[in-house]
C-alpha cells in the first residue's frame, strides 16, 4: 500500500475526525485552519480518494457529501503489512518491529494474540 500524500492525508485526517458526510466546502473550510487552498484543489484531491477507495460520496442536491470508508487503523494497518511484504524475511522484519515496542504495547500484543482464535484475523 502506498503511503497518501500530504494533501490526502490532511483530507482524510479531517473525513476520520468527522461526525458524518461533509460537502468539500466544509473540509476546505476545516483545512483552511492550517494552509490556504483551492476549492477546486481539494475537490479534485477528494475525487482522488473516492477513486482510490479511501472516501465514499452521495449526491445531495448539487453536490456530493463525502465520508471515510476505511478508518484511520485500517490505513496504519495497510501501510504496516506493506512495510512487511518488502522485506525478503518478514519474520526477521516483525521481530524488529517488536523490539521497538514499549513493553505496554507488547502486553496488548500478547493479549490480543492470545486471544485470536487458530486460523483467524486478529482484531
Amino acid at each position: 500500500m502506498r503511503r497518501l500524500g500530504d494533501l490526502e492525508a490532511a483530507i482524510m485526517d479531517v473525513m476520520w475526525a468527522a461526525d458524518g458526510p461533509m460537502p468539500v466546502r466544509e473540509v476546505l473550510t476545516r483545512l483552511r485552519e492550517e494552509r490556504e487552498l483551492a476549492y477546486t484543489t481539494v475537490q479534485t484531491v477528494m475525487e482522488i480518494l473516492f477513486r482510490k477507495g479511501w472516501v465514499d460520496r452521495e449526491l445531495k442536491r448539487r453536490a456530493y457529501l463525502y465520508w471515510a470508508k476505511a478508518s484511520r487503523e485500517d490505513y496504519v494497518a495497510g501501510l504496516m503489512a506493506g512495510a512487511l511484504d518488502e522485506s525478503s524475511d518478514r519474520t526477521a522484519a516483525l521481530a524488529r518491529f517488536v523490539e521497538r515496542m514499549d513493553q505496554a504495547e507488547v502486553a496488548e500484543l500478547r493479549a490480543m494474540l492470545d486471544a485470536a482464535e487458530p486460523g483467524e484475523p486478529v482484531a
